[in-house]
């Protein structure tokens, strides 16, 4: 009788696991961020032909975060470039809970989006670095090569400050079974574990959706005089430092 009776309520969607962290070395912990930016960013056929490349890097990673990443590369080889792009696209660009924006799951399309950004920036300047690219600055591929290039304590920062964004990034693809999924995963397994707060925020998120108020928004871009060190999303090393 049930079966016939339409679906007003759904059960709440449960975490995934809480992953223990791997054991890195620094240079490790670097390659698997670097990687995972790039990884992370559209499969063009300029990404397509950097996959021998990544993949002896990711083979060189200890298998705990090499494995992981290593499926998005399989799945690559496989599909080819058009069915990849594709994915991509409906993966990252029609999902809300799969955005590659972390200030958007704590702020949503409300006004504190602005002054998130704007944060960002800030972090980017604070470390000696200048954010230079056609993204926002709370792109995770830019926030993870900053990470791998820059080797701050403030993109350390960032990263946790965004802990649950990323955690709530986790949880979706790896719900949908997206090749993408291994690759966050590893990025997971790089940092500290999350504690409860960390977890029931992401609870909130995962079931709820991030805040959503589209009136009167608007997301301040102010400008920096270069500093030195520019920040193109998706340039930069990999663990040593020359470009794959």
């Amino acid at each position: 009788m049930t079966s016939l009776l339409p679906g007003r309520v759904t059960p709440r969607r449960a975490l995934p696991e809480a992953l223990a962290p791997a054991s890195l070395t620094r240079e490790q912990r670097r390659t698997v961020h670097m990687l995972a930016s790039l990884l992370l960013d559209y499969p063009d056929a300029q990404w397509f032909e950097r996959l021998p490349v990544f993949e002896a890097h990711a083979a060189a990673l200890p298998a705990s975060v090499g494995e992981p990443l290593g499926e998005l590369l399989r799945t690559a080889r496989e599909s080819g470039a058009s069915a990849l792009q594709k994915m991509y696209v409906t993966t990252f660009d029609l999902k809300r809970k799969c955005s590659l924006y972390l200030s958007y799951y704590a702020t949503g399309d409300t006004r504190r989006r602005g002054t998130a950004l704007v944060t960002f920036l800030d972090a980017y300047r604070a470390a000696g670095w200048e954010f230079d690219a056609d993204e926002l600055p709370d792109y995770l591929p830019a926030v993870l090569e900053f990470s791998a290039r820059s080797q701050s304590d403030v993109a350390d920062a960032v990263l946790s400050a965004h802990r649950d964004g990323i955690e709530v990034l986790r949880a979706a693809l790896e719900g949908m079974d997206s090749p993408w999924a291994g690759v966050v995963r590893a990025v997971t397994l790089s940092l500290p574990k999350v504690d409860q707060r960390i977890r029931e925020r992401v609870a909130a998120l995962v079931n709820e959706g991030p805040p959503t108020e589209t009136v009167g928004l608007s997301l301040p871009m102010p400008t920096y005089r270069p500093m030195g060190n520019s920040m193109p999303v998706s340039t930069g090393l990999i663990g040593t430092g020359d470009r794959p």
